[in-house]
């Protein structure tokens, strides 16, 4: 016989936390014939010890995938027609599971989810609000009879399955840390179908130990309000930083005139973090397998900001002018290189390429037009088919929006080679489009070269000669997402060298994936690298300076 009702816990490493919520949920459970399953999104022993002792279903998830993925893969191991999902940090009332259930039976086939209220409850530390404004953590209070609701928030949470089958599953790209079950619950509403609010089926929100301190608290709160500001930037609505300033302003004030001095200090580090966010806005954090290979930024510089990192750029290119200077009166071995790009109307590549023969290199250059139906990366494989690199000492491959420094390759090559570069780019100007935070330029004049693990596939990508038997030819990709990564990883297998010119800042004339299918681009480069190993975007991020200025 099927379960009345099949009870998801997402959980990722708080065994207590999840031993108080299974205290609490299995006895209604097994009182109501439901099943319990804790979804372990990067297993634990302390975990699955928990779930196992309290007679719950364990299902691990590995790497972590994040918690909408968590949800539908509790929706697939699910068999009842009733999936409700619950935190990890939760203890459920007294006939909570009753109530749901009832409210499940009697309730017409327009209605897709139920939630509940839920109680904040602070253990171990005292936590004091003034009454005017909601506590820092999640809550619902509808009131004391059952209504329709405009959303269910995940702490408290059921779901028919006919709804799923409806409205499809959680998307499992959003990763703002905030709005996951919101856009699912957007979706609900678009098909017709209702959120009913079922007031006895409430449970307690725990915060306990150091969680509940007045610190823990605020920094979930700045997290949470950088998370919040994403989500609204994503959907369309966020206001402007000067909005989020006054808000800021708000609570500051707020906390001071009702003597409010636990709540208040949360609610300013929420408004905090949006305003931060609105003013630096970061990547979502990076889920594995999903979109841990990308930037997670557009990289895109216009307007204001545009302006003043142009202004930097011109103060770090003058601080940097005794640097450049002791480079230019090295020399280094006379090098042959490869070079190849793709050419198209209107491109800015024919100065690139002026500047490159002015090189005191052997430069061999290989272009060709952008074909109907081929990709950039797949035109590039196609060119270096046709005009093999042979006895190169480097290939460059080289974008047409891309515009060089005066004394570009002849310095480009001799910090390469100083620093054992094995696979090499240039670093973008400050006010230059680059999605990748770690090829932006240093902030210190001195710096000339970073190893990283990581290089882009553009806009300039160098690669020395003992890595072309490797790398060669590139994988059948048209946009080339996804190989740089996979070439961090392979970097690392035989032990080669990467890194960032910081000597040769060059300027990237277009934003990232203008005139292409970015998510096309995203999804080949998910195909490409299943089973495949990569760096991920945190891994991509680090970066240490190297000295490579002086003569030999």
């Amino acid at each position: 016989m099927a379960p009345t009702a099949s009870i998801i816990i997402p959980t990722r490493d708080r065994a207590d936390y999840l031993d108080v919520a299974l205290r609490s949920v299995v006895p209604q459970a097994d009182a109501a014939r439901a099943e319990v399953l804790v979804l372990d999104d990067g297993p634990s022993e302390a975990t699955q010890e928990v779930a196992e002792r309290h007679g719950a279903a364990y299902v691990a998830r590995t790497p972590p995938h994040g918690l909408n993925a968590a949800r539908n893969a509790g929706i697939d191991a699910a068999a009842a027609d009733l999936v409700v999902f619950v935190d990890d940090d939760v203890e459920v009332h007294p006939g909570w599971l009753d109530a749901l259930l009832a409210a499940h039976a009697a309730a017409p086939d327009d209605t897709g989810a139920f939630t509940g209220p839920i109680v904040p409850r602070f253990e171990d530390h005292f936590f004091r609000t003034c009454g005017r404004e909601g506590p820092p953590i999640t809550f619902l209070d509808l009131g004391p009879a059952d209504t329709d609701a405009p959303y269910a928030w995940g702490a408290n949470m059921a779901l028919r399955r006919t709804a799923v089958d409806r409205v499809g599953r959680f998307d499992e790209g959003l990763n703002f840390g905030a709005g996951d079950e919101q856009e699912w619950q957007d979706r609900l509403h678009a098909a017709g179908l209702r959120i009913r609010y079922v007031a006895a089926a409430g449970l307690d929100h725990r915060r306990a130990g150091d969680d509940a301190r007045l610190r823990a608290l605020a920094r979930s709160a700045y997290r949470r309000g950088r998370s919040t500001r994403r989500w609204d930037v994503w959907r369309g609505a966020a206001p402007t930083a000067a909005s989020e300033a006054c808000v800021l302003l708000g609570c500051c004030w707020h906390t001071v005139r009702r003597a409010c001095w636990m709540n208040g200090p949360a609610m300013a580090a929420h408004a905090l973090g949006r305003l931060r966010e609105a003013l630096d806005p970061q990547p979502p954090p990076a889920q594995a397998g999903v979109d841990d290979f990308l930037a997670g930024r557009s990289g895109h510089v216009a307007g204001r900001r545009a302006t003043v990192l142009r202004a930097a750029d011109a103060a770090l290119d003058l601080a940097a002018a005794a640097t450049r200077a002791r480079l230019d009166r090295q020399d280094g071995p006379r090098r042959a290189v490869h070079v190849v790009a793709v050419d198209r109307p209107g491109s800015a590549l024919g100065a690139a390429l002026d500047e490159l023969r002015r090189s005191r290199h052997d430069v061999r250059i290989h272009t060709g037009p952008l074909r109907v139906g081929v990709g950039k990366y797949a035109r590039i494989a196609e060119l270096l088919a046709e005009h093999p690199p042979g006895d190169a000492d480097w290939l460059l491959v080289l974008d047409d929006d891309v515009v060089l420094p005066p004394g570009f390759l002849d310095r480009f090559v001799l910090c390469a080679e100083r620093a054992d570069l094995r696979l090499a780019q240039p670093a973008h100007r400050l006010h230059s489009h680059a999605a990748w935070p770690v090829t932006r330029r240093a902030w210190d004049p001195r710096s000339t070269v970073r190893e990283t693990r990581f290089v882009e596939i553009g806009p300039i990508t160098a690669f020395r000669a003992d890595t072309l038997g490797v790398l060669l030819p590139f994988p059948a990709l048209r946009m080339g997402w996804g190989l740089d990564v996979h070439w961090g990883a392979v970097a690392q297998e035989h032990g080669w060298r990467v890194g960032v010119v910081d000597a040769t800042p060059i300027l990237h004339l277009a934003p990232v994936a203008v005139d292409y299918d970015r998510e096309g681009a995203a999804t080949e480069a998910r195909e490409f690298l299943a089973g495949r190993a990569y760096v991920t975007r945190d891994e991509a991020g680090w970066s240490r300076a190297l000295e490579v200025t002086g003569s030999r």
